[in-house]
């Protein structure tokens, strides 16, 4: 092959690897300049008090809704009224949540889930016990819950019944689990004879956890001590009735 051949095919060959190198570089480029920083709505690594700061602020907006919620319903409450109540501006609202409903979906599961969480953790501490102590646990911690959660349990409570399906829906699988959860403790109970064998479990679970629920609407929630002795009474009166002995 001539010199001049040779010359020429090199530089084709040096022009199309130059082009391929800078076809496969590209799309890498790209990505790379549309790269947003990592978002600070609940503060980032090494902000020091910035996170503390974000999540006292969210917290404030979900305490402000539970409340509202509580007292006068999903519907009747407003953005601007949470906004008030939590002490921030109402367009700072949007730096946390979506909308109401992304608040909404937050209180309601918070709500339900601090009772539950405490019911199990009640129960897994107390280790072997009779079946009746593991109700009377589980109704103790139940209703310390609702002490201690006091306006996200009682929102949930209040206004769960109120609200359109499509806002029902996702709190479902924890409602139908808890449920369960309790199911499986009067059964258990059942089987060990410790309660009557032709109690039905599910009307037994919606009575008890009915009346617990509806403490709120009748009984001062105000110290702990209060709270076990409604217990003790609660359970008193599931397993030995009002009958005369």
């Amino acid at each position: 092959m001539n010199p001049t051949r040779r010359s020429l095919l090199v530089s084709g060959l040096q022009r199309r690897v130059k082009s391929k190198a800078k076809r496969s570089s590209a799309p890498l480029r790209a990505t790379k300049s549309k790269r947003k920083p990592a978002a600070k709505k609940r503060g980032a690594a090494g902000d020091g008090g910035q996170i503390s700061k974000s999540e006292k602020s969210r917290d404030s907006i979900l305490e402000a809704a539970a409340k509202l919620f509580r007292r006068q319903g999903y519907s009747a409450t407003t953005l601007r009224q949470i906004a008030a109540t939590a002490e921030i501006k109402a367009a700072s609202i949007y730096y946390y949540f979506d909308s109401k409903e992304a608040i909404l979906d937050e209180v309601l599961h918070r709500g339900l889930l601090s009772v539950f969480e405490a019911v199990k953790t009640a129960l897994k501490k107390a280790g072997k016990v009779s079946h009746r102590r593991r109700i009377g646990l589980a109704i103790e911690a139940h209703l310390v819950a609702l002490l201690e959660a006091s306006d996200f349990t009682s929102a949930n409570i209040r206004i769960y019944g109120q609200l359109p399906e499509n806002l029902k829906k996702p709190h479902r699988p924890l409602r139908r689990a808890y449920a369960k959860y309790w199911d499986q403790l009067f059964l258990d109970a059942r089987r060990a004879g410790e309660i009557r064998a032709d109690i039905e479990i599910v009307p037994l679970r919606i009575f008890v956890l009915g009346a617990l629920n509806w403490t709120i609407e009748w009984f001062s929630l105000d110290s702990k001590d209060a709270v076990l002795k409604l217990a003790r009474r609660t359970e008193l009166l599931i397993f030995d009735g009002v009958k005369k002995a």
